[in-house]
Order: C-alpha cells, then sequence, then structure tokens
C-alpha cells in the first residue's frame, strides 16, 4: 500500500460526461491515467448541475435529461506524481478546467483487513 500523508497536492479535472478520448469515456481514461501513473487513487463525481467558459448548462431536469452532466475528477497525491498527472490531462482535455491546490494529508488506509467493520 502506498503511504501519504503530510504536504500533498489535489488535482481536480473539470470536464463533460459526454468528454471522449479515443471513442472512449475521458474520466475513465483519466482514471486509467492516474492508476498508470502509480498515484494512490482518483475519484469521479457526476454534478446535478452546472456550466463552464462556454456558460453552456449542463443539468439533469426530470424528463428531460441532459446527456452531458458536469464530471469532476479528483487525485490526491504528491507534488511529483500530480505534475506529470496535470501535464498529460492537459494533453488529453480538450474543453474543460483542471487545477492543482495545496493539500494537507491526514489519514489515507486502505486495504485494512480485520478491523471492526470485517466480517467475522
Amino acid at each position: 500500500m502506498t503511504e501519504l500523508s503530510g504536504p500533498a497536492k489535489k488535482l481536480s479535472v473539470y470536464l463533460g460526461e459526454a468528454d471522449m478520448y479515443d471513442g472512449r469515456p475521458l474520466a475513465q481514461v483519466m482514471v486509467e491515467q492516474a492508476r498508470v501513473a502509480g498515484c494512490s487513487g482518483a475519484t469521479v463525481l457526476r454534478g446535478l448541475a452546472g456550466f463552464g467558459a462556454t456558460s453552456r448548462q449542463h443539468a439533469k431536469h426530470g424528463i428531460r435529461m441532459s446527456v452531458d452532466l458536469p464530471v469532476l475528477l479528483q487525485v490526491v497525491d504528491t507534488a511529483d506524481k500530480i505534475t506529470a498527472l496535470a501535464e498529460v490531462y492537459g494533453e488529453m482535455l480538450s474543453d474543460g478546467l483542471i487545477i492543482v491546490e495545496d493539500v494537507h494529508v491526514l489519514v489515507y488506509r486502505g486495504g485494512v483487513t480485520g478491523g471492526p467493520c470485517s466480517s467475522v
């Protein structure tokens, strides 16, 4: 398991659900790139509504559903990995926003067995 604590960077990519890269959903390709880069993890969140630089609103309203809801991809890791990944993502993204923020990791755990919630 990767150790991650203390000062780190958070990479956030704002894109659309319909965005594609080589015929595949861009968010999915970006998650795979984070895994290949050895990052600690990646999370994709789908938004209910939003708009970007074009001011075109993306929303889900009852029967009339957008096929291009806003999506947020986040990766937290060391500065080196985030800097390299941001360059890769910048080449892949044709429409959207990429930001990098300083964060402080307090707890990062995964794959722990035998804890209070494990099955007996």
